[in-house]
């Protein structure tokens, strides 16, 4: 077999230097705060979702993107990518959508007399899996080595994935007709889960005004949308990310709430310590982004929901009662003490 060479040059990002000084990290962060405003023209009343990606790419994790269709999920992806000067390719899953549509496969080239591996659209930096949960959970589970070691195995060798790399993955709720449950050995690989919900009736008003005025959705660039920085830039402040500091007391407090969790008397399956090491790297990325340099009790609460929601299995009885995973997580922050 002969593997080819990935088309993309990926940026080092274990290798990057964090800023050198403070000025340089203010940059960094304003950059990146021009990066909403990018994808602002395009994506309207959405910026909680932007920047939950943004803190995604930091954290160098994977997102669900929960929505009825129609609320700009895709567009948000596409957007962003536009924004940050990466390449980025979609998937649409469907229920007879094989593995190897998303990792690639082995293809006899008679000339030479071999198998070649023609790469699939997992080799990119931001892969759009559109509708994620309308393919069976074999096809589904073909993402878990690419999400977890970066890299695909084929005919007994690992190809390494692009940095970054990182999947946005769309999905409709689950009572919509022609969905499957995502194995939870997969929903435990993604940092967040963002919930978008339908815009506000001004916001919606702006989508239409948009479209009035010529808005086309598949041109980015005639939207104004432009890039603001690149893999480069991204990776220092991965590595700027990775130096926030966490004191023992902060540390102890994100497994306290884990635990409470685990106990609570409505969850069948609580955060697993896979989940306390995702809501560090996500509560480092959202402090690094508010300029401080170490994690405190705030930044954890801002992003302990958006990190566990989709770890929690509750007991069938309360999914009858109509308990909600928010709701339970949003008590167990309320009844941990804080540290002070």
């Amino acid at each position: 077999m002969t593997t080819p060479a990935t088309p993309i040059t990926p940026a080092d990002s274990l290798a990057a230097r964090a800023p050198s000084t403070a000025e340089d990290a203010a940059a960094l962060r304003a950059a990146l705060g021009r990066v909403r405003s990018e994808v602002g023209k395009a994506v309207v009343g959405q910026d909680g979702a932007v920047t939950g990606l943004i803190i995604a790419l930091l954290a160098r994790g994977h997102v669900l993107l929960e929505g009825v269709p129609g609320v700009a999920k895709t567009l948000l992806v596409r957007t962003l990518s536009h924004a940050l000067s990466l390449d980025t390719k979609r998937i649409q899953f469907t229920p007879d959508l094989m593995p190897g549509d998303v990792t690639g496969s082995l293809i006899y080239d008679a000339r030479a007399g071999e198998f070649e591996f023609r790469q699939g659209p997992v080799f990119t930096n931001i892969m759009l899996a559109d509708e994620i949960n309308r393919t069976p959970p074999k096809t589904q589970s073909a993402l878990l080595e690419a999400m977890e070691e970066r890299q695909v195995s084929v005919d007994g060798e690992s190809l390494t994935l692009p940095e970054p790399f990182i999947v946005a993955a769309t999905m409709n709720p689950i009572e919509y007709e022609g969905t499957y449950t995502l194995p939870e050995a997969q929903l435990d690989r993604f940092l967040l889960k963002l919930v978008l919900d339908v815009p506000q009736r001004v916001d919606e008003i702006e989508v239409l005004r948009r479209h009035a005025a010529g808005f086309n959705p598949r041109d980015l660039a005639g939207a104004g949308v432009s890039a603001v920085l690149g893999a480069v830039e991204l990776a220092a402040a991965q590595a700027a990310v990775s130096r926030v500091g966490s004191s023992a007391d902060v540390l102890a407090y994100i497994v306290d709430l884990a635990r409470a969790t685990r106990t609570s008397p409505s969850v069948k399956l609580g955060v697993s310590p896979r989940g306390t090491t995702a809501l560090l790297a996500a509560t480092k990325a959202w402090a690094w982004l508010s300029g401080y340099d170490s994690i405190t009790p705030d930044h954890v609460q801002a992003m302990a929901l958006p990190v566990w929601r989709h770890r929690l299995q509750l007991r069938p009885e309360a999914e009858l009662e109509g308990v909600s995973v928010d709701a339970i997580l949003r008590g167990v922050l309320q009844q941990v003490q804080v540290p002070i």
